[in-house]
């Protein structure tokens, strides 16, 4: 039998396609089938983005995070754009989730798991399918897998092209990280580095004394004759939303060495809070593949849900294979979590918990902008704290919508960008994100959480 004859079968045999028989929510309405269908055929003889064997390292660094033994920082964009995949770009958001990582390992002396939210966000969920604007009703954007941003009937319609766009996009993107990351960029030696140009801010300020102090460090047990190898490199993994199913399905495949199929678009791929329905085609399609997963979870749900969900995607109880990352709000999250965390903790397997603080929180200035409120996104990572303490179990990351420029998304922060200062610099294609100042004043007031 040809080997694609024996993925098929596998396939079959792995139920990789009943999701198809399931309501699926989110997905676009291609104009021609026979072109969508073209363009999966080409996805799915395409290589793998990323490999099984880094997925299954992945899943134990999750299943430390869980336990207690490590922490989860994962960051980048709301949606990524396909001009935006630059070397500029990907180097600056991947120096600010260095930043931010040397930040949290020096100061709760934990591993720190690091993930970019990239190589793969290139699509959305949407409210409503549709926009208008000045009485003009349009298809809304779903990011630039599907569509293009802006707002004419030509670039609203969706287009099965833009779905291998999305996948050479996100290819050049893994290249670059994977540059950056072992070829001596991300080298710990080099903290300094990752500061300059940045000198005005506190924030930085700060940044600066503790790559001092680490410097300090390195000289004392380089002279002790400590060998530093290990500090070249770093490992870094990619995550999206798996909203998109035709997408995910065609690049997911059967891993020669177990059997097993892997999504191979990303190392970690979730589910979103509005496809989350627990006999949906997205359920259903990541239930069946090995890789870590996660589940967004909203203010809506209620300890039962989220123990269905466990059951569901993790019925072996696989440490590092399920991960809820709550998006609650912070006024929500010290009532709405800890119910959930003591059900899930008390009849589910092992859980790895990640705190998403961004979108639970999003408002509308009184200037028109989409936009979040530093303080709010803080005081709901403390909430995220406060609620583990209670269950006693184990808050376990971070997730940021951030960037690595010097936007103005987000209010507040050392710099007080306020309502008139957010025009100076919006430049999101979806939801606001913190900037790099505001990222690493993050980074500190969560190193303080974790090591009071």
């Amino acid at each position: 039998m040809s080997t694609q004859g024996s993925d098929a079968l596998a396939a079959e045999q792995h139920g990789l396609d009943h999701w198809r028989t399931l309501p699926a929510t989110q997905q676009p309405t291609w104009p021609d089938p026979d072109v969508l269908n073209h363009v999966l055929e080409e996805l799915s003889a395409t290589p793998p983005l990323v490999f099984a064997g880094e997925a299954d390292d992945l899943k134990a660094r999750m299943a430390a995070a869980a336990a207690g033994e490590a922490f989860v920082l994962q960051g980048g964009d709301c949606a990524e754009s396909f001009a935006d995949a630059t070397a500029d770009r990907i180097r600056a958001k991947i120096m600010t989730i260095l930043q931010m990582a040397v930040v949290l390992t020096y100061g709760a002396s934990l591993p720190i798991v690091k993930m970019g939210r990239m190589a793969g966000q290139y699509a959305k969920p949407r409210s409503s399918d549709t926009e208008v604007r000045d009485g003009i009703e349009l298809p809304s954007f779903r990011g630039e897998a599907v569509n293009a941003h802006a707002f004419t009937p030509e670039s609203r319609i969706p287009d099965p092209w833009r779905l291998l766009k999305a996948y050479h996009a996100s290819a050049s993107t893994l290249n670059l990280i994977r540059a950056f990351t072992s070829g001596g960029f991300a080298d710990l030696r080099r903290v300094h580095e990752w500061n300059k140009g940045f000198m005005t801010n506190p924030a930085y300020k700060r940044y600066e004394k503790l790559a001092q102090e680490i410097d300090g460090a390195i000289r004392f047990m380089a002279a002790a004759g400590v060998d530093f190898e290990a500090l070249k490199t770093v490992d870094f993994y990619s995550s999206h939303e798996a909203l998109l199913l035709d997408y995910e399905r065609a690049l997911t495949r059967i891993d020669s060495r177990t059997g097993q199929p892997y999504n191979c678009s990303a190392h970690f791929v979730w589910i979103g809070e509005r496809t989350r329905q627990i006999d949906g085609a997205h359920v259903d399609l990541l239930s069946r593949v090995r890789n870590p997963i996660g589940v967004k979870l909203g203010p809506t749900t209620t300890p039962d849900d989220a123990l269905r969900l466990a059951e569901r995607l993790n019925p072996e109880g696989e440490p590092g294979r399920l991960t809820f990352i709550t998006r609650m709000g912070a006024s929500a999250i010290r009532e709405v979590l800890p119910p959930i965390l003591h059900k899930v903790h008390e009849e589910a397997g092992p859980v790895t918990w990640i705190c998403d603080p961004m979108h639970g929180n999003t408002i509308t200035s009184s200037s028109g902008y989409k936009t979040r409120r530093f303080t709010d996104i803080l005081e709901e990572v403390r909430g995220f704290f406060d609620a583990h303490a209670e269950a006693a179990t184990n808050p376990g990351g971070l997730h940021v919508e951030l960037t690595g420029d010097d936007v103005t998304e987000c209010l507040g922060g050392s710099e007080e960008i306020d309502d008139l200062g957010l025009c100076r610099r919006y430049e999101t294609l979806v939801d606001p994100r913190l900037n790099h100042q505001q990222s690493l004043e993050m980074a500190f007031a969560v190193a303080e959480m974790l090591h009071p």
